[in-house]
């Protein structure tokens, strides 16, 4: 606890008794002063300033840093301390004060910032890999198909390290050092070359020196990731854990979130950086050592026996990885202090003194060795991906077993979320590694297609046939973009004949074809397509698995470039297989560039952001509990920056203080308010608006943010509100149910959106549909903060003087419980909709 927090006889406001008057401490306080309040506003995706959260341009620094810190107006800083003579103040003016302090918390640098953070998007099948590892199905947690689970997973991981490091090497080991550097005709124009040329007649001219200084890139790459992770770990997962006591019971008990080492992972963190890091020096020394056994097996002698001895200890060396993933495991219960600074260092440092030796024996001289086709080796990209195909099986295998045995609603894909992201990690990484080298290859080749005309042998067959895969994976997403569009449009049909319900005091028109109307209904159609992403995300996996299969295949089959393959066949094969090959090589080289471009994009440009943020948000929302190499996690920051100002808040004013969370600052909100001390969650309350919360928290981690969690949080959480809109393509309502399974009041009715429907003398202007934006713009949510403060108040265990209870309500609003609603309901059960049943169930 803070030194801060304590009082003036060595104790906290915790301690406070309720004594008789003139005691020291709090109790007495409460008497004669009125008792602070105090909304900790918490943004969402896209960021915003402080400037706007609060609405002043005057705004200063309480706590924190540039990278993330809590703001407050200029004439605020002092609000909840005494008044008094030396503040110049009266003290009348904080007992008329009828809003609470108003604080800004701003976390959005820790997930932008300038444009080169762009590069982050080149790891995202690392980012996406992680997702997996908590997309498990809520069954109980000592269910032994956790444990299969958490290994297929690493493993996995692990096989995305060693295709990103392969990638690299495929462009400068095989590409440019082995084929290019081999042939005169492709050396011929490149005079930054020509010192590797093998009529050069120079020291590097051999092929073994050319490819060890090749194997320098991937090497380089390797260590750029170690260097990335290492100095993320050292910001992001070395943040102290929130002060708490912790709960009672068993941590088995309890929901995982609110464990006090959920949110550190120091240690795990730093366990599999040193594993992947040992990967990625030994893809390298593999591969070197495959090409040099091919070239000494018909010689013999002492280098083909330092090549066993070597390719020897490059096998153990995986065993060694291997068995240090499986074993890695995260420990929540408490937060795990402990260090394996032998383990962390011994094996990358191993790994790399074995590489050291690998590439002296690669650069030892071999007169006769002449470099011809492709590099040996190169099929384990084929071998990689079934690999992937096989680990992705075993998670679907797994993730039935836990659905059978999980509780509450069903998740997204019915227990194979995991397996099918998963499979789409594989195909961005698979893009991401073939359109690299496939540009790469036709730049050498003069425009020349790879491995089917021109002097090089091109890229592995199996990149080649997944690029002519690429097409078809284009044309599946054009037509779940036409069927989104339909069923957008049916919907926008069925949805404008009912808008009338949400307006009947003031809708005029009952045909429903009027631009208002349409305009509505096409904001309440258009939100509701979030809830189709999980069909297109499977039937995105399922395309992916055939047409993988399908790739590896043909690879296997012909051992040729489909344009070869098909030569002889029926028309219009032919024809249809060049297409394909030229076309996607062109696709997977944009999707690249696209990548790149959106990246920096979404970065340095707010609205941009708010497109595209909340995917990232997400996927950086997860410690790195599987891949050290993917983006940091921001929570292991926000939740533990906002646990401490609460905590330390509440102890040292011993008011009452309610968590204002939108959109992703929800999700932080709440898993602030789980790493609470019961005694401070007491007085602490939780206003939400636009949260994903259930709708894309709940069914996509349901282990984590399930039916159970929820209601857990809405049990251990005195006053809770959550607001939604039928427009919000992102929030919606929270569901939460009681331990005997009654809807709670958790869920507002859904708001007005927008607020009227026609010019009102309140709106003498058109009010704007604002969809998931201007929460605070409603007049509902002033009142239900107003709400939520009383209610804390009147807690047990709340401060004495309560939050005055004449809760404003917006003008002509009847009370949310009492008020008559439309015969159309939310089919969401258990908030009761302003709109129809066709508007929520659509």
């Amino acid at each position: 606890m803070q030194p801060e927090a304590l009082s003036a006889k060595g104790r906290t406001p915790l301690d406070r008794t309720d004594g008789p008057a003139g005691t020291d401490g709090p109790a007495a306080t409460a008497r004669t002063a009125p008792q602070p309040a105090l909304e900790l506003l918490v943004h969402g995706v896209g960021g915003a300033t402080p400037q706007e959260m609060l609405g002043d341009p005057r705004t200063e620094l309480v706590t924190g840093d540039g990278t993330a810190g809590i703001h407050r107006r200029s004439d605020d800083v002092r609000a909840d301390e005494p008044a008094g003579e030396e503040r110049g103040e009266d003290a009348s003016r904080t007992a008329s004060r009828t809003e609470p302090v108003q604080e800004a918390y701003c976390w959005s640098n820790l997930t932008s910032g300038n444009g080169a953070r762009a590069l982050w998007l080149i790891l995202l099948p690392f980012m996406i890999a992680n997702l997996v590892h908590w997309m498990r199905p809520a069954a109980p947690a000592r269910h032994p198909a956790h444990r299969a689970y958490d290994v297929l997973v690493r493993i996995f991981a692990l096989t995305l390290t060693v295709q990103l490091v392969l990638a690299a090497g495929e462009v400068t080991l095989d590409l440019l050092a082995w084929q290019c550097a081999g042939s005169a005709h492709c050396v011929a124009d490149k005079s930054w070359l020509g010192f590797m040329s093998a009529d050069s007649g120079g020291w590097f001219g051999a092929p073994g020196r050319r490819l060890a200084l090749a194997a320098l890139v991937p090497v380089l790459l390797t260590g750029l990731l170690w260097w990335l992770s290492r100095r993320t770990w050292s910001i992001y997962e070395s943040a102290k854990p929130s002060p708490r006591a912790g709960a009672p019971g068993a941590a088995g008990e309890q929901p995982a979130l609110s464990l006090p080492g959920f949110w550190y992972g120091r240690r795990l963190v730093a366990r599999l950086r040193a594993a992947h890091t040992a990967t990625g020096l030994l893809a390298v020394a593999s591969a070197l050592v495959t090409v040099t056994a091919a070239a000494d097996d018909d010689t013999g002698g002492g280098l083909r026996a330092a090549g066993w001895v070597l390719g020897a200890l490059t096998a153990a060396g995986w065993v060694a990885v291997v068995v240090l993933v499986c074993r890695s495991g995260r420990t929540e219960a408490e937060p795990d202090m402990g260090e394996d600074r032998r383990a962390v260092r011994a094996l990358p440092l191993g790994a790399l003194a074995l590489l050291a030796a690998v590439l002296v024996h690669t650069a030892w001289s071999r007169p006769d060795w002449v470099s011809t086709g492709r590099l040996p080796g190169t099929s384990v990209f084929a071998g990689l991906a079934v690999t992937q195909g096989a680990l992705a099986a075993g998670l679907a295998i797994t993730g039935l077993l836990l659905q059978r045995r999980a509780t509450g609603e069903r998740p997204a894909l019915r227990g194979l979320g995991g397996a099918c992201v998963a499979l789409l990690a594989s195909a961005v990484a698979g893009v991401l590694s073939g359109g690299v080298a496939q540009r790469v290859a036709d730049w050498l080749d003069r425009g020349a297609t790879p491995g089917e005309s021109g002097p090089l042998a091109g890229p592995p067959v199996v990149l080649s046939w997944q690029a002519t895969a690429i097409p078809l994976v284009a044309l599946l997403v054009l037509l779940l973009a036409l069927a989104g569009a339909w069923r957008t449009w049916v919907l926008r049909r069925r949805i404008g004949t009912e808008v009338a319900g949400l307006y009947p005091t003031e809708h005029r028109y009952t045909e429903g074809n009027d631009p208002r109307t349409g305009r509505i209904a096409g904001a309440i159609a258009r939100a509701r397509l979030t809830d189709d992403a999980p069909a297109a995300i499977g039937a995105a996996a399922l395309a992916t698995l055939i047409l993988g299969a399908g790739a590896v295949l043909g690879a296997r089959l012909h051992d040729e470039v489909p344009g070869k393959a098909a030569e002889g066949a029926p028309d219009p094969l032919p024809g249809l297989a060049q297409t394909g090959q030229a076309l996607g090589s062109w696709m997977m080289g944009a999707g690249v560039i696209l990548l790149l471009a959106m990246g920096r994009r979404a970065y340095r440009d707010p609205k941009s952001r708010r497109t595209i943020g909340i995917l990232w948000d997400v996927g950086t929302f997860w410690p790195r509990a599987a891949h050290p190499f993917a983006p940091p996690c921001y929570a292991e920051r926000a939740v533990p920056d906002l646990a401490w100002r609460t905590s330390t808040w509440t102890t040292r004013t011993g008011g009452c203080l309610v968590i204002s969370g939108h959109s992703q600052g929800s999700v932080l909100a709440a898993a602030a308010v789980w790493q609470l001390d019961p005694d401070i969650r007491a007085r602490v309350a939780l206003l939400t608006y636009g949260s994903p919360l259930r709708r894309l928290y709940g069914r996509w981690f349901p282990a984590y943010f399930g039916d159970r969690a929820l209601a857990g949080l809405d049990d251990q959480t005195h006053a809770w509100r959550n607001l939604w809109r039928l427009t919000d393509p992102i929030g919606g309502p929270v569901r939460a149910a009681d331990p005997d399974g009654r809807p709670s009041d958790v869920d507002r009715k859904p708001l007005k959106d927008p607020l009227a429907f026609e010019r009102t003398p309140e709106h003498p202007l058109p009010a704007a549909i604002n969809a998931h934006s201007d929460y605070q713009a409603d007049p509902a949510f002033a009142a239900e903060r107003a709400e939520l403060l009383a209610r804390v108040a009147a807690a047990p265990g709340a401060p004495a003087e309560e939050w005055p209870r004449q809760v404003p309500r917006p003008a002509g609003e009847p009370d949310t419980e009492t008020e008559t609603q439309t015969p159309s309901e939310s089919a969401d059960g258990a908030a009761a909709a302003q709109g129809s049943a066709g508007m929520s169930s659509a």
